[in-house]
C-alpha cells in the first residue's frame, strides 16, 4: 500500500521561505521512482513545479520557479523536498507530492498521489 504524505505547507508573506516535505512508504525500489511536486490554485489545472528521479538525472523545473524553488530527496528517509523561497504571491496553491515508476510532465503521468499541503503566499 502506498502513502505520499506531505507537510510544511503555511501562510507565509511575499519574499519568505518554506520548505515542504513528502514523506513516502510502499515503493517497491525506492530508487527507481520519478518524484514530482505539482500545484494546483482554484480554478486553475494542476502543474508541474518539479520533478526528479531518484536514481539518476538533473532536476526539473518549472519556468516560474527556476531559481527560487529545489527539489531533493533521500533514498535513506524515501522523502522528498522542495525548498522554496522568494515566494510570490502568484505560488498560492495547495502542493502535491507524485510518484511514478516513469513519470512525465502533466499530473496524467503519475499514479502515486498524496492528499496535499496549502501553500498561501499574501502580498
Amino acid at each position: 500500500h502506498v502513502q505520499l504524505v506531505e507537510s510544511g505547507g503555511g501562510s507565509v508573506q511575499a519574499g519568505a521561505s518554506l520548505r515542504l516535505s513528502c514523506a513516502t512508504s510502499g515503493l517497491t525500489y525506492y530508487g527507481t521512482y520519478c518524484m514530482a511536486w505539482f500545484r494546483q490554485a482554484p480554478g486553475k489545472e494542476r502543474e508541474l513545479v518539479a520533478s526528479l528521479y531518484t536514481g539518476v538525472g538533473s532536476p526539473h523545473y518549472a519556468d516560474s520557479v527556476k531559481g527560487r524553488f529545489t527539489v531533493s530527496h533521500d533514498n535513506t528517509e524515501k522523502a522528498l523536498y522542495l525548498q522554496m523561497n522568494s515566494l510570490k504571491p502568484e505560488d498560492t496553491a495547495m502542493y502535491y507530492c507524485a510518484a511514478d515508476p516513469i513519470g512525465g510532465p502533466v499530473a496524467n503521468n503519475f499514479i502515486y498521489w498524496g492528499q496535499g499541503t496549502q501553500v498561501t503566499v499574501s502580498p
